[in-house]
C-alpha cells in the first residue's frame, strides 16, 4: 500500500506537504478529506499512534468551533469523535497521512516530522 494523504484543496498546508511528497520523489495517493474522510480504522489506527483525540482534530476549522468541540472532547469517546469526522471531514486535522504497513501516521505538515518519518 501507498501512502495515503487526506487533503483539502483550499489548504495551504496540504498543499505544501504534497508539493514538499513529489520534491522528495515519495509516491502518495490522494484523497479529498471533505468527501472521503478517513475510515474509522484508519482514525482508531491513527490515534493509536498519535496518543490522543485532540491531534486528530482540526482545531481551528470553523466546524471544530461551531460545533463546541473544545467543550465536548473531554467526555467524548474515540467512537463519537470518529462518527463527527466521518460525518464532517474538515473536523480532521490535515494533511492526515496513513500508511500502517510501514507504520507511517502523521496529521499536520511539520517537514522535519516528514522527513524523519518518511526517509528511514
Amino acid at each position: 500500500m501507498a501512502l495515503k494523504i487526506y487533503t483539502y484543496k483550499a489548504c495551504s498546508t496540504c498543499r505544501n506537504a504534497t508539493t514538499w511528497l513529489k520534491q522528495q520523489g515519495i509516491e502518495f495517493e490522494e484523497h479529498p478529506i471533505r468527501e472521503t474522510p478517513p475510515t474509522e480504522a484508519e482514525l482508531a489506527a491513527m490515534l493509536k499512534a498519535r496518543g490522543s483525540l485532540g491531534a486528530l482534530f482540526n482545531t481551528s476549522g470553523q466546524d471544530y468551533r461551531a460545533m463546541g468541540i473544545k467543550d465536548r472532547l473531554a467526555s467524548m469517546t474515540p467512537k463519537e469523535a470518529f462518527a463527527l469526522m466521518q460525518e464532517t471531514g474538515n473536523l480532521v486535522k490535515r494533511p492526515f497521512a496513513i500508511d500502517e504497513a510501514n507504520n507511517i501516521f502523521l496529521v499536520g505538515f511539520k517537514p522535519e516530522e516528514w522527513a524523519k518519518t518518511l526517509k528511514r
